[in-house]
């Protein structure tokens, strides 16, 4: 599906060259979602857009395919990959097949550099993106809080129980128990060989990062560097607080990866009701019943439950 083109495919998806593999699925399906062709029909320009996202997607999705891209600053189903032409895959007349290199240094490897990575012995030089394990900040999380009513107006604590996601107790986050074992990718060498018609690529192994040696995976996490827990979490809501306001708490989000730092927990306030007062912005609001004898002679008493309110009685007759 894919091909030589110059197309950006970071920017296509709207990511960057140092996103992982999880955020660019979650933004290729956002996008899928908003270009597809059954949501928009008859649109000629979200078809293009949507048969753009899916050639990024295809690419960067593949680990080989996408170290080839970052490498060379294009992927070609040529190459990697027997090329197209001949017998057993192989072009026509012999000839090198040098389909969708930039022999202009613009924007892509130039033939000069192309070489140079051959005769060094390929990925050492381009692939730094998956030399090592980068921070990764961990994801903010979002739930709605119910608040009785007196405490949204006088202020208080209060409590909720949330899910996420802690450093891994075993490992501490670095997903591996230690020691390690040769990659069976590529054999300990730390270099994998893809063939782009009759020339040889060797990359840097996807799998070990070119180290030729792959941790031991925690038990506890399966690798992942954090696990899943229940947490009850108390904040404090300060006097007057309305419903819908939003209070930030922050690192109680899920945690970071590699050190990473953790994400924040937004709480969006829900106020609940109270069967005699009824609030409706800095004022309260309550229905008195009186007699009409009562409506004609009687000056109502009400305590302010909060210092500086202003409480609004309505006379209701029976």
């Amino acid at each position: 599906m894919a091909t030589a083109t110059k197309q950006d495919y970071y920017e296509t998806l709207g990511v960057s060259k140092k996103t992982p593999l999880k955020e660019i699925r979650q933004a290729y399906r956002k996008l899928a979602r908003k270009y597809h062709p059954d949501l928009n029909p008859g649109d000629k320009s979200s078809e293009e857009k949507f048969k753009q996202v899916q050639e990024a997607y295809d690419v960067l999705s593949d680990t080989k395919k996408r170290q080839m891209y970052d490498q060379y600053g294009f992927y070609s189903d040529q190459g990697p990959g027997p090329a197209a032409g001949g017998p057993q895959g192989q072009p026509q007349g012999g000839q090198v097949d040098f389909s969708g290199f930039d022999f202009g240094g613009s924007g892509g490897t130039s033939f000069r550099d192309l070489f140079s990575q051959f005769f060094r012995g390929g990925g050492a030089g381009g692939g730094a993106e998956y030399s090592g394990p980068d921070e990764e900040p961990g994801t903010d999380l979002e739930y709605q809080a119910t608040v009785d009513f007196w405490t949204a107006i006088r202020g208080g604590q209060a409590r909720i129980q949330i899910h996420r996601q802690e450093t891994c107790p075993a490992c501490h986050g670095q997903a591996s128990m230690g020691g390690s074992t040769a990659c069976p990718e590529c054999s300990g060498t730390g270099q994998v060989t893809q063939m782009g018609g009759q020339m040889k690529f060797n990359l840097q192994c996807p799998r070990c990062g070119g180290s030729g040696k792959i941790t031991n995976d925690c038990s506890t996490c399966h690798g992942e560097g954090v696990v899943d827990r229940t947490e009850t979490v108390d904040f404090r809501i300060k006097a007057g607080t309305r419903d819908g306001q939003r209070i930030r708490l922050q690192g109680k989000g899920n945690a970071g990866l590699n050190g990473g730092a953790p994400g924040d927990l937004y709480l969006i306030v829900r106020t609940s009701e109270n069967p005699v007062f009824a609030r409706s912005g800095d004022d309260i609001h309550i229905k008195v019943p009186v007699t009409v004898a009562e409506s004609a002679s009687v000056c109502a008493r009400v305590t302010l439950p909060v210092a500086g309110a202003r409480v609004i009685a309505a006379a209701a007759i029976p």
